[in-house]
């Protein structure tokens, strides 16, 4: 049935399967996602939307490396919002707001659509290990199938457990057996495992909803997309969200089932998502707050079930309906499904290499909720990366990583391995010491070219890049080069409250004024003139915007990140025994033995680490 060797089989078919899957077989290896049903490939199994503070930055970082989320993110978007547009651009965090359905039909036809990508349905029980280096996995009907590396992306299936109130069952979604066999394996074979704990709100039907006793939440006038490839467009129509908060009533209803809930009375042991509390956790860790905000979200661009975003809860589902009924607008509110929380296994990342690859076994990769994170986004970004990672190896090439000056998803993945979490980890913008880098509108600047290197992304996207970031340098120069006379400019400024000019200056200079905008630039003849001479589009005229607005603050950033670049450069020999570093604390020397990081800057970052530990390192390197 399976008489050749693969060179990848990645395990789960969820976001960050799917990615690992598409990765690997865009590079040429033959690839099986083997996943418990092929039904459910890419599911959206918590709300229907993609991106977000942070996540909106990955999914382009995704998408410049060639990636699928950003393309199915567009095709299946029914709202799309730019987020945080009242902040500098460093905070601009798209969002879409998805069909559910077709979010995931999409994802299974453009798998299919992908070159050396076999599938099959089935649980893997165990995996094939040899003089610690993975040989392959077998799965429950004892079938054994052989490959050079092995991506585990099993989300919330392992030994996973559904809590319903006071009742639970095994479960690894709502509907869906949990996946056994392979926690305890790993365990045997030396890997540390701990549980963690996620929830979902109930979805309802739309038709029993009085929309309008809620406030509505359009998308953005001018919507943009997520994709840089032109294979994708802009939503000509949308759908609304609608907006409707809980109140002192519910809360006392809620609170009438604490007993019966699982989190209040021991049985559930484990930690979730501390920025994506429950709703009986926030009336409970919030007491002073009267009312929470409730998001109606339509699963897709037909169907009339909704989800209740902010309304996570594992209270019994009577408690959920009697509360949700008394929500402005929800009075005749009915269930499709309640809402429920799932403990499920997951190993601490720690126990990991930058590349995603485990320090035990040879050829064996983690990613995803697997790793002890939460989110589609942050999933997506650990299954590219363990992918690319897993064909470099079979194919005897370097190993890919990413910087933390180079990508949030470089943030992502250092951060796991280097501090580790007991918490469901979650990406941040304020995660990101370099953000202003970091930013959405230049993630195909900053990763294109790594993606043409490794194959991912064609030569037609490459050019496309490059003519992109040509017409925007051309642009700032142009800006930084041309002078306008103050009798024209000064109009302008005056209608800005502005200072106005007594001399003709450099459009850089006065652009550079954060009262300045692009619109107003452009009633300087020149300036409109230049844009319709060189045909430039928004994106370019974006580009160049931010560049000159935040010239300083990118200078600074870029020479600082040039500093930790520096002791990046500071390899550590590989299993160095930091024990016999007397003048080290002896915390550092307990978590640098542990960790056993790369560079002296990996190193610096250790929880436990200080300074002065640093220096001793740096003194025994010789530096």
């Amino acid at each position: 049935m399976f008489n050749s060797v693969y060179d990848v089989i990645v395990v789960g078919g969820g976001h960050a399967g799917s990615e690992a899957a598409a990765a690997a077989a865009n590079m040429g290896s033959k690839t099986l996602l083997i996943t418990m049903n092929l039904q459910n490939i890419a599911q959206m199994s918590c709300n229907p939307a993609m991106g977000g503070i942070a996540k909106g930055q990955i999914v382009r970082e995704i998408d410049a490396l060639g990636g699928y989320s950003g393309i199915v993110s567009d095709t299946s978007a029914i709202q799309f919002k730019m987020l945080n547009k009242s902040k500098g651009p460093a905070m601009w965090s798209p969002r879409v707001q998805s069909d559910r359905m077709r979010f995931a039909e999409d994802w299974r036809l453009m798998l299919e659509n992908t070159e050396n990508l076999d599938f099959y349905q089935e649980m893997v029980s165990g995996l094939l290990v040899k003089s610690n280096k993975v040989i392959g996995v077998k799965t429950s009907l004892g079938l054994e199938i052989k490959s050079k590396s092995v991506i585990l992306t099993n989300g919330t299936f392992l030994n996973g457990l559904i809590h319903i109130g006071d009742k639970n069952f095994g479960g690894g979604r709502s509907g869906e057996k949990a996946a056994t066999g392979i926690t305890e394996q790993l365990v045997s074979l030396g890997f540390e495992s701990g549980r963690m704990k996620t929830g979902t709100p109930p979805r309802v039907d739309g038709r029993s909803l009085d929309f309008s006793k809620m406030i509505e939440q359009p998308g953005d006038e001018k919507p943009e997309k997520f994709s840089y490839l032109d294979v994708t467009k802009p939503l000509v129509k949308q759908r609304s969200c609608f907006m409707s908060y809980t109140s002192p009533e519910v809360h006392d209803l809620l609170r009438e089932g604490f007993e019966r809930s699982p989190m209040f009375n021991g049985r559930i042991k484990s930690l979730g998502p501390r920025y994506c509390p429950s709703i009986e956790d926030k009336i409970n860790r919030f007491a002073d707050k009267d009312r929470h905000q409730l998001f109606i979200e339509p699963e897709g661009w037909n169907t009339v079930e909704m989800y209740i975003n902010g309304f996570s809860t594992s209270l019994p589902e009577d408690v959920q309906f009697k509360a949700l009924s008394s929500v402005v607008g929800f009075e005749k509110v009915k269930f499709f499904r309640p809402g429920y929380a799932i403990e499920y296994d997951y190993f601490p990342p720690t126990q990991l290499q930058h590349t995603l690859e485990t320090k035990l076994v040879e050829g064996l990769y983690f990613a995803g909720q697997i790793n002890g994170t939460t989110g589609y986004e942050e999933a997506a970004s650990q299954g590219l990366m363990a992918g690319i990672n897993a064909s470099l190896k079979v194919n005897e090439k370097d190993p890919f990583t990413l910087s933390r000056s180079e990508a949030y998803i470089g943030v992502l993945i250092d951060d796991l391995i280097t501090k580790g979490t007991e918490e469901p980890y979650r990406m941040f913008t304020s995660r990101a010491e370099y953000r202003t880098l970091l930013r959405q509108d230049n993630a195909d600047f900053r990763l294109t070219p790594k993606s043409f290197e490794l194959g991912l992304a064609s030569e037609k996207r490459m050019r496309r890049m490059e003519e992109k970031q040509e017409k925007a340098e051309a642009f700032v120069k142009f800006f930084a080069d041309t002078s306008v006379k103050h009798e024209e400019i000064n109009p302008i400024l005056e209608a800005n409250n502005s200072s106005l000019m007594t001399q003709s200056d450099k459009m850089f200079k006065i652009f550079a004024r954060p009262n300045i905008s692009i619109e107003d630039m452009r009633k300087v003849k020149s300036v409109e003139d230049y844009i319709q001479t060189h045909n430039l589009d928004n994106e370019v005229i974006e580009q160049a915007e931010i560049q000159i607005k935040y010239s300083g603050y990118i200078e600074k950033e870029k020479n600082n990140a040039d500093k930790l670049h520096r002791l990046e450069n500071i390899k550590i020999p590989k299993n160095f025994d930091y024990s016999k570093l007397k003048s080290m604390s002896m915390e550092a020397r307990e978590k640098l033995n542990k960790i056993q990081p790369v560079t002296i800057s990996q190193a610096s970052r250790i929880s436990g680490v200080s300074p002065s530990d640093v220096s001793v390192l740096l003194v025994y390197m010789g530096r």
